[in-house]
């Protein structure tokens, strides 16, 4: 184990052999970390927080503080877990959950970049980008694959789709259905057509999200109108036109509308 003469390390804290820890960095009791891991300069990771193999943490990094809300007490027994292989850039911050024996979650191979954030108590799942400057709120579940650029604006309890991505500086309080573009303040303005290309989604699967996204964002239907018509056997049949007709109908704020819908 390669350890810094300058860091400090609990001796409670269990780390692999394997990890590398670098100047200044503290870790505290209960923080366990797996193998390969490399936590660098001025990095602070406290709490009941589980870090698993070949993670990135990078400079001043504060990874399982104390959430930010009034009804936190520092005795409330909570968790942060941590997947493989995700990297956590300069000063971004994540921090553990705020009821008792409830966890924040990050999966795998995701991509935090410098001062983004993380609150209590979410739930990310795995490859998912945030970029510089992105807060997500307390409460937030963000699907695999989605890509939140630059100083984009969660809203506590949101809930993201797979493969959803936002433009930057967009603010959503509303849900944002799986496969779309977001963007300004609670608008779905297209589908994220570069995004499932990359993703390996083959023609006919994209053809239908197609008709699929016209149905709920360009028909003049509501949208119990158009569950109804989506719900109807035989039109949408591919597995992902179903993950996001099962997305709209249990979304707990309702989603995103489109551009002319929001102007209404």
């Amino acid at each position: 184990m390669a350890i810094h003469p300058t860091a400090i390390v609990s001796p409670r804290a269990e780390l692999d052999p394997t990890v590398e820890v670098g100047p200044y960095v503290i870790i505290e009791d209960n923080v366990r970390i797996g193998a390969g891991t490399r936590v660098m300069a001025r990095a602070f990771l406290t709490g009941h927080t589980e870090i698993g193999r070949d993670n990135q943490i990078h400079m001043g990094a504060v990874i399982g503080h104390e959430p930010q809300d009034v009804k936190f007490t520092p005795s409330t027994l909570s968790y942060l877990r941590i997947g493989d292989r995700n990297i956590f850039r300069e000063y971004c911050t994540v921090h553990r959950a705020t009821d008792p024996e409830s966890a924040t979650i990050i999966g795998n191979d995701c991509f935090l970049m410098a001062t983004a954030h993380v609150g209590h108590n979410c739930v990310i799942g795995n490859q998912v980008i945030i970029c510089n400057g992105a807060l997500v709120a307390g409460y937030v579940h963000v699907g695999d694959r989605a890509f939140l650029s630059g100083c984009v604006l969660i809203h506590q309890f949101t809930h993201i789709g797979r493969l959803a991505m936002f433009s930057g500086g967009a603010r959503v309080s509303m849900d944002v259905p799986p496969f779309t573009l977001a963007a300004e303040r609670n608008e779905v303005h297209a589908l994220n057509l570069i995004g499932l290309k990359r993703a390996g989604l083959n023609p006919p699967t994209i053809t239908e999200l197609k008709k699929l996204f016209r149905l709920f964002y360009h028909s003049g239907l509501n949208g119990t109108q158009a569950l109804a018509e989506a719900a109807k056997d035989g039109v949408f049949v591919t597995a992902e036109a179903k993950e996001f007709i099962d997305f709209v109908k249990r979304s707990p704020n309702g989603i995103c509308p489109g551009p002319a819908q929001a102007a209404h």
